[in-house]
């Protein structure tokens, strides 16, 4: 069983409780009688239990510790002038039994009047008096400016812990995202191949022949890019990407129309578009059942413009994960996505595109 936490702020504790032996000066001194140090080693049990209980309770709990140390103190006072030291104890350990400063030094005062009031009580010596009261209100005045410090430390470790801890559930919704990007769109285009070479398979051998080596070849790029997903370097770069979705959607039997206009773009704004070209481009494969799409890429007045519009089913079905990652990616540097589902569906992104943004 431990003495203290399994925390190293309280290692002190170990080694301050050695000045509990100037209780045993006294009985030393004046070679006591068995029953006195049978008094006096009973005296130091119920201390230990109450001085390293106190690290294992609540405040409130902690509170009726000090007060029954302050008891002790008041017993073997009158007979053990080492009694001070239950009140030096009482006093060192109040404000870190306290939740705040100003509990702190209610407790103290609480230790201070104790101590007073034994030393009025029993007629006591003036040096009960400075060392009950004087002695232990330096150090519990000392001791708060530590506790202070360790609630302080405490704060901050749990709010760093708390960051830290934030910051992984929002990379794991990130690395879903962009896995879900990435497999959604390559797996769509999967699957479609291969129902395209499943019945070419009696008619055109040789082009459902092709259509499989397409699979092939699709899914070693779905692979490199899960690995360049896992690096962060998912992208070849936005114009691949358009001619990449071009390609998905003519295989899909839908008329594209490509206007796209020759734009630098920043890395990570053109890492947000290729994203938002394959999650757009799959939702046509899979859902829209269009026959026509649009893809446009402008400049205008230091803005990138991206839209994709199909004349497909639309609908006002509510956004899901790509479509909400999407929006999350775009937000996330200052720009807008807009989405329209009245005949078709059109999707307009803008982007600033000035470095830094």
């Amino acid at each position: 069983m431990r003495l203290i936490p399994k925390n190293s702020e309280y290692t002190w504790a170990l080694y301050s409780v050695l000045y509990f032996g100037f209780f045993f000066i006294d009985p030393i001194e004046s070679h006591a009688s068995a029953r006195v140090w049978f008094f006096t080693l009973l005296g130091t049990a119920a201390f230990l239990v109450l001085y390293f209980g106190l690290f294992w309770v609540s405040c409130r709990q902690g509170m009726l510790h000090l007060a029954a140390m302050c008891a002790l103190g008041a017993a073997f006072a009158k007979y053990n002038g080492g009694a001070t030291t239950f009140f030096i104890f009482a006093a060192a350990c109040a404000p870190f039994v306290a939740d705040n400063e100003a509990d702190g030094f209610k407790a103290l005062f609480g230790v201070e009047a104790a101590a007073a009031l034994t030393w009025w009580a029993l007629h006591l010596n003036g040096w009960f008096l400075f060392f009950a009261n004087g002695l232990a209100f330096v150090i519990g005045i000392s001791n708060i400016h530590f506790a202070q410090r360790n609630r302080t430390n405490k704060k901050l470790i749990k709010a760093q812990e708390e960051i830290e801890h934030l910051a992984k559930v929002a990379e794991r919704e990130r690395i879903a995202r962009d896995l879900h990007d990435v497999l959604g769109h390559t797996l769509s285009v999967i699957i479609l191949k291969s129902e395209l070479a499943g019945k070419l398979m009696d008619r055109d051998p040789q082009g459902a022949e092709n259509e499989i080596r397409e699979v092939e070849q699709i899914s070693r790029q779905a692979l490199a890019e899960v690995r360049d997903a896992i690096r962060g370097y998912r992208s070849q770069g936005l114009p691949a990407e358009l001619a990449q979705a071009k390609a998905t959607l003519e295989t899909a039997g839908v008329a594209v129309k490509c206007e796209t206009a020759k734009i630098a773009l920043p890395a990570l704004q053109d890492s947000v578009l290729s994203m938002a070209v394959r999650e757009a481009v799959t939702n046509v494969v899979r859902h829209a059942n269009a026959r026509n799409c649009t893809l446009r890429l402008e400049q205008q007045n230091g803005s990138c413009s991206l839209e994709i519009a199909d004349d497909g089913r639309g609908g006002s079905q509510p956004e899901g994960n790509g479509l909400r990652g999407m929006r999350e990616r775009v937000e996330m540097l200052g720009g807008k996505l807009n989405r329209e589902s009245r005949a078709g569906t059109r999707i307009t992104i803008t982007l600033p595109i000035k470095e830094g943004v």
